[in-house]
């Protein structure tokens, strides 16, 4: 049995809807049901949009992909979206073969991912732009 790696995932809510979340760590079997549980949490709590920050997972397999579709799906189902941002290339080898990338954004740093969500929110019906909010932030070990 392979040695699996602790990982860490740290939170920052930036708008009541938007959530940056930074993981840290081989997205594994193993390790991936803590970042499931972070990612359903920011769902229940009204983030609608979510943009994890990859740069730092070396590896992932296919319950890390089951966890990006299953939050990408509920992302959806709330007329949000899931992106991701700063993938290693390793990872993105994955997302292309897996047609992942196609179906979810991914964008070359978390601010980027920010400023597509800010556009696709301006343009909704009823909106007339960014809800101002004073950024909180929240890290969560894993």
């Amino acid at each position: 049995m392979s040695e699996s790696y602790e990982l860490n995932v740290e939170v920052k809510v930036t708008e009541p809807e938007v959530a940056v979340v930074t993981v840290s760590g081989d997205l594994d079997g193993a390790t991936g049901t803590s970042l499931h549980h972070q990612l359903a949490n920011q769902i229940v709590h009204g983030r609608r949009y979510l943009v994890l920050d990859l740069r730092a997972v070396p590896f992932m397999d296919s319950s890390g992909l089951n966890i990006l579709i299953r939050a990408s799906n509920e992302a959806k189902g709330l007329d949000g979206s899931l992106h991701l941002a700063a993938v290693s290339d390793v990872v993105l080898r994955l997302l292309d073969l897996t047609g992942i990338s196609v179906t979810t954004p991914v964008h070359a740093s978390p601010e980027d991912a920010l400023a597509v969500i800010a556009s696709q929110r301006s343009a909704e019906p009823g909106r007339a732009g960014p809800a101002a909010c004073p950024a909180s932030s929240a890290s969560h070990p894993a």
